[in-house]
Formats: C-alpha cells, sequence, structure tokens
C-alpha cells in the first residue's frame, strides 16, 4: 500500500508538469506537499489558468470530478489536499 502511495504522489506530480508543461525541478512530493499548489507562492510556478488544465488532467486521469468553483479551491490548495481528493474519489 505504502510504495503504491508513492506511485501516486510521483506520477501526480508528473501529470502536473506535463500538463502545465514545467520544466523538471529538484522537488520531490514530499518537499511541497503543503505549499501552495497555485499562485505566487507556488514552488512549481502555476497559476490559474494551469489549475484549469490540471483538474481536466486529474479528472480524465483518476475518474474524478471536481464539481464547482469553491470546492476547487479547497482541493487544489496545496498538493496534499489534492492527493487526499483522488485518494477519497478515484475509480479504481
Amino acid at each position: 500500500m505504502i510504495i503504491e502511495e508513492e506511485h501516486l504522489e510521483s506520477e501526480l506530480l508528473a501529470l502536473i508538469r506535463e500538463t502545465c508543461r514545467l520544466p523538471d525541478s529538484d522537488y520531490a512530493p514530499a518537499e511541497i506537499m503543503t505549499q501552495p499548489l497555485i499562485g505566487p507562492e507556488s514552488a512549481l510556478g502555476i497559476d490559474s489558468l494551469d489549475a484549469v488544465e490540471i483538474v481536466v488532467a486529474v479528472q480524465n486521469r483518476y475518474g474524478v470530478r471536481i464539481e464547482s468553483m469553491e470546492s476547487s479551491r479547497l482541493v487544489l490548495e496545496n498538493f496534499a489536499s489534492l492527493l487526499e481528493f483522488i485518494r477519497k474519489n478515484r475509480t479504481p
């Protein structure tokens, strides 16, 4: 189970990098877990336009639905909140 969770973390980070066309960085999922995912404080430099692309990519890859603007703000607050949302709502 732990290996699967680590795989999900690295897979999600790779998906975000690919979706937002971000350069490779030295950040590991654990290093960015609680930092803001989007906005000026984002370690990855993700902006609000990238957020829309992330929502679509996550919905397509993991079969989850982020229903509203309000819920998307909570889900995309940081890397940890996005991971938790996927874990709770993904289809097997």
